[in-house]
């Protein structure tokens, strides 16, 4: 950890050392005024005493330190190792802000609603508690709404917001912004939207009535103009672990980096240097597991850490250091480069398009504890005329019944014009017939048929598309793949995701915002009948929907995490293994790697390069598969 203040002028003295030399040097009374002035003034400048009285809570020097930064810099950016409580460490920020600076206007906003209501969570938590009774006399509610929570101290407020609704979100204004798991937040929103809230002050009437009076106060020769009332800046927070290099975190931690040393930026690719000065004070704080306390972590998780994670790996998590490129078979930035960006279409969808086509995916899984492989299973939008498929659906879980599974399953089937599907052979065929077989599936009249087609050798490729063509049946859905992972299928279907990547036949989708993210929540779906996540509280249909759309773009980037953990390994018999590295295998627990939305990911692109094939190949039916001797 360092400390760097570069070429930067502090705005405000927020020394506490300079404060209590000021304090000591008091003698005898003072005005109430003053004395009330003084006391925020040390209140302000010693967040530990403040915190202790009265939150009743003891912070690390680390903490202490976070928060004072919070106050005191423009802009901050913290980046953190993973445990180093970055949502514990804002929820304080929040509260000693609002208590502080009456009038306070601060957004909470994250990558989905969930996080953003977790740091009001925090501070439930916090203010529950008796050696909070201090602040509690100060008077506070918090307020719980479908779409926005809102925390009230005195004069001063905090509102949590779905990032998705971009157009409500336009609607606030802030002067304080805390954006936690910066890395979830889109680019395009952070900067058209985000950004803007910070360009309106605060009371700027009040502020050009006192700049008029100081500059007739300054022409009488009775004030210079170095005496200015300096008014605060607005604030933006910023709190994340560390980014690959080639994301827009870094790009934007660059550019911190380069103001606080006075450095010429460049705002973007093949533009012009040009000299950027502004009086904000900016600040990073950077901190790996080694700057906090022994006991603020299980010693026993970091050594199963180390143990278990690649060096890459471990820099980024508990180092909190920047990365160049993932290290798996799949790169992180072909990856990114095949994701659609935020605002653009396809984006994630909980309700299909009627009118458009889509392949399923799965790998299934049911054994009843959230220590096992995960169910998974991905909906693949078709467009038809360029050839390739967009990831705008998933579902990733462990630990629930076989009938949550089927349950969503036939969600699937049902609010997605679903048009084929491949599953895993091992568990597919049980998992099929336990639907087919089941009271859920029966009261829909619902059976889904399964294609007998072998699509196993190169040279009777052409054969066995044929013959899947000829079974194909979509009006009595006669059309399901259960594929049996060979070694020969294996390296096959993983070289042509990697080629389906590189040459982008195959996206991701963006997150649902604006417009569309208001047109998939309105949508009427059985939201109280399906289970998408272990941990999901219980809560109204508006804000489950809420939680299920924030819930895709997580599990779509899930899964490009998981492809890029896999590696390619090399048998003695020749044969190619695509897996996990040896220490990620080790980890055990609900948290631990998978590779179970990678699986699904495979067989999902390998299934729409037979649907492809299928359609567009001959439309006449083979003599050799139709015809049937008889004898007369």
């Amino acid at each position: 950890m360092s400390w760097i203040k570069g070429k930067q002028g502090y705005r405000f003295n927020y020394s506490s050392s300079v404060l209590n030399e000021e304090l000591k040097k008091l003698e005898g009374s003072i005005k109430e005024e003053d004395a009330k002035y003084l006391l925020y003034k040390f209140l302000r400048n010693n967040i530990a005493f403040t915190s202790e009285l009265f939150l009743g809570i003891k912070l690390f020097p680390f903490q202490a330190m976070a928060i004072k930064g919070m106050m005191v810099a423009d802009y901050s950016m913290f980046v953190f190792s993973r445990g180093m409580s970055k949502t514990f460490s804002s929820a304080i920020y929040v509260l000693l802000e609002c208590l502080l600076n009456p009038n306070s206007n601060i957004g909470v906003i994250a990558g989905s609603f969930r996080q953003s209501k977790q740091i009001f969570q925090k501070m439930e938590d916090i203010l529950s508690k008796p050696e909070a009774s201090l602040l509690k006399e100060c008077g506070f509610k918090i307020t719980k709404g479908t779409d926005q929570w809102t925390l009230r101290i005195g004069t001063s407020r905090a509102i949590a917001l779905p990032l998705a609704n971009g157009e409500r979100l336009r609607g606030f204004r802030f002067n304080r912004i805390v954006l936690d798991e910066f890395l979830t937040i889109p680019e395009k929103i952070f900067n058209e939207v985000i950004i803007p809230f910070l360009g309106v002050v605060e009371n700027p009437q009040e502020r050009e009535e006192l700049y008029n009076l100081e500059s007739r106060v300054i022409d009488k020769g009775e004030m210079t103009e170095k005496e200015r009332y300096v008014w605060p800046n607005n604030k933006l927070i910023i709190l994340s672990s560390p980014s690959f290099k080639f994301e827009y975190m870094y790009k934007l931690y660059k550019k911190y980096e380069d103001l606080i040393y006075g450095q010429t930026v460049r705002e973007g690719e093949g533009e012009e240097e040009e000299d950027f000065k502004d009086d904000a004070y900016r600040l990073i704080m950077q901190l790996s597991y080694d700057c906090a306390p022994p006991r603020l972590y299980d010693q026993n998780l970091l050594k199963q850490a180390k143990a278990t994670m690649s060096e890459m790996q471990f820099k980024r998590e508990f180092g909190a250091q920047f990365i160049d490129e993932s290290d798996g078979y799949f790169k992180l930035s072909k990856m990114a480069a095949c994701t659609i960006h935020d605002g653009e279409m396809p984006a994630v969808e909980v309700v299909g398009n009627p009118s458009d086509e889509y392949l399923l995916s799965f790998d299934p899984n049911w054994a009843g504890n959230t220590n096992a492989d995960h169910f998974a299973m991905h909906v693949f939008k078709i467009d038809r005329e360029a050839q390739k498929v967009c990831l705008v659906h998933s579902y990733a879980i462990a630990g629930v019944s076989l009938k949550q599974h089927m349950q969503y399953f036939l969600y699937l089937i049902q609010y997605f014009n679903i048009v084929g599907m491949c599953g895993d052979y091992n568990g597919g065929v049980q998992f099929i017939n336990s639907c087919n077989e089941s009271a859920l599936f029966k009261e829909q009249k619902i059976k889904i048929g399964v294609v007998d087609v072998d699509l196993e050798k190169q040279e009777n490729w052409h054969s066995d598309v044929l013959s899947f063509k000829n079974q194909y049946n979509i009006r009595e859905r006669n059309y399901c793949i259960l594929r049996k992972p060979t070694s020969n299928w294996i390296r096959n279907a993983n070289e042509m995701l990697q080629a389906a990547i590189d040459h982008k036949r195959i996206l991701f989708a963006s997150r649902a915002v604006d417009s569309h993210f208001d047109e998939q929540r309105k949508k009427n779906m059985p939201i109280d009948k399906i289970k998408w996540d272990i941990k999901a509280p219980s809560a109204s249909k508006g804000a489950m929907m809420i939680d299920l759309i924030d819930h895709q773009k997580s599990i779509v980037e899930l899964t490009k995490a998981e492809c890029a953990n896999i590696e390619v390994i090399a048998n003695p018999q020749g044969s190619q293994s695509f897996n996990l590295p040896q220490n990620l295998r080790r980890q055990k627990g609900p948290h631990r790697a998978r590779k179970d939305s990678y699986s699904a990911l495979v067989l999902g692109n390998w299934f729409a390069k037979v649907y492809f094939d299928a359609k567009n190949g001959s439309p006449e039916k083979s003599v050799e598969s139709t015809f049937i001797p008889f004898t007369i």
